[in-house]
């Protein structure tokens, strides 16, 4: 029976990871970064900060965690949209829609994207930094797809920024026309990638 709770405790230990992971994400979104504090993500979850410091070295660990856990699903969302499409315009489109779906599920994203952290905090900017470099990379290889034989980098570059914008006007007034700002998009990039 001992050597069974022992065997148990990883997965609980990483239960309480994911649980720990998910309300602060909760609450990052609600809130921002800056105005959440450990005490608010423990007395969320009742557990003590102590149990909290267990699992966490602070609130940096966290957000580092959260903004992985977005990334990557968004990372996700993107290559299972795009994935099965042959056709280079619809590939695009597809790519177009499954970004702004995931940011009209996921507001926290788009807080992420566009977060201000103060230059005193190099190392969460430096994962953002690392974050969306790994997505931009996953956009270029479907880029290259797409548009063989241009500037990947400066489309890409395009792309996202487009998409961060229509994110945060989405977040603001939830009155963009999805297939509107799709055929915008996909406008744009042509009109840059000929």
């Amino acid at each position: 029976m001992l050597n069974q709770s022992i065997q148990m405790k990883p997965n609980v230990i990483q239960n309480t990871k994911e649980n720990i992971i998910n309300m602060a994400r909760k609450l990052f979104s609600e809130r921002t970064y800056l105005a959440v504090s450990m005490s608010d993500i423990a007395n969320k979850l009742n557990i003590t900060k102590a149990a909290l410091y267990y699992h966490f070295t602070g609130k940096a660990e966290i957000y580092k965690k959260v903004l992985e856990k977005v990334f990557n699903e968004l990372e996700e969302e993107i290559l299972k949209a795009t994935s099965q499409v042959q056709n280079p315009k619809e590939k695009l489109r597809q790519l177009i829609i499954g970004y702004l779906k995931y940011g009209q599920k996921d507001k926290f994203l788009i807080k992420s994207l566009l977060l201000c952290i103060s230059k005193i905090d190099l190392s969460l900017k430096n994962k953002v930094m690392e974050l969306r470099n790994k997505l931009n990379l996953s956009i270029q290889q479907i880029f290259k797809e797409i548009f063989p034989n241009k500037d990947i980098k400066s489309l890409v570059l395009l792309f996202t920024g487009m998409m961060n914008g229509l994110l945060l006007e989405q977040s603001l007034s939830d009155k963009i026309n999805l297939e509107e700002a799709v055929e915008r998009v996909i406008a744009v990039l042509e009109t840059e990638s000929q």
